[in-house]
């Protein structure tokens, strides 16, 4: 059974939940048909609802001040061994894969890491996250997954920043979030983390 974190209990310690070895691995799923039903015959030839590609993506500042981000965009998927020490594993352009997208953090290098920003965006489909029904889960190699809930809408934006997992000195703490930005470079403002953005696209 998952703990949920909400408004009201947003913040959960890996040190506290005896997590602290091993693979972080932060899962999205989501709805690949956006709630809408897909069309036969004739009318699917004028069906112009592709559904939602829905990215998983984080944002990452380390103790030595480093900075980086991963996502598909850019085809900047990290390295789980080696500096960055997190690694997104594909990217499901259509929601279809059993186990979505997943970002691996590798906890043995958890006094590395200063803070790391989960987001998702909408990469292609409309901005419609009541249809999308977004579900992060962060599972550890060891005791109960962590749930947040893309549950809280914002007409007509297309970046959700989900989680921040904090280094207070004393091991991460995650912390939910669950706002909604224009783009990577609105979220980037809101928590200051002061990298350059352009346009990106997938290969």
């Amino acid at each position: 059974m998952a703990v949920t974190l909400t408004k009201s209990s947003p913040t959960v310690s890996l040190k506290k939940a005896d997590i602290s070895t091993g693979v972080l691995r932060v899962n999205l799923n989501w709805d690949q048909t956006g709630g809408a039903q897909k069309k036969t015959g004739w009318r699917s030839f004028f069906d112009t609802n592709t559904g939602i590609d829905l990215d998983l993506a984080a944002l990452i500042e380390m103790q030595n001040g480093e900075k980086g981000v991963i996502q598909a965009l850019g085809n900047s998927f990290g390295d789980f061994d080696n500096y960055p020490y997190i690694k997104l594993d594909k990217d499901d352009r259509t929601g279809s894969s059993t186990d979505g997208e997943n970002i691996m953090i590798n906890l043995a290098h958890q006094d590395d890491f200063k803070r790391i920003c989960i987001f998702t965006f909408i990469y292609q489909g409309a901005p419609s996250w009541d249809r999308a029904k977004g579900v992060v889960t962060l599972h550890p190699a060891s005791g109960q997954p962590i749930q947040i809930n893309i549950d809280e809408y914002a007409s007509g934006k297309i970046l959700c920043g989900v989680a921040m997992l904090e280094n207070d000195g004393n091991g991460l703490s995650i912390r939910r979030i669950v706002e909604y930005f224009n783009g990577h470079d609105e979220l980037d403002r809101r928590f200051g983390w002061g990298m350059q953005w352009v346009a990106g696209s997938k290969d």
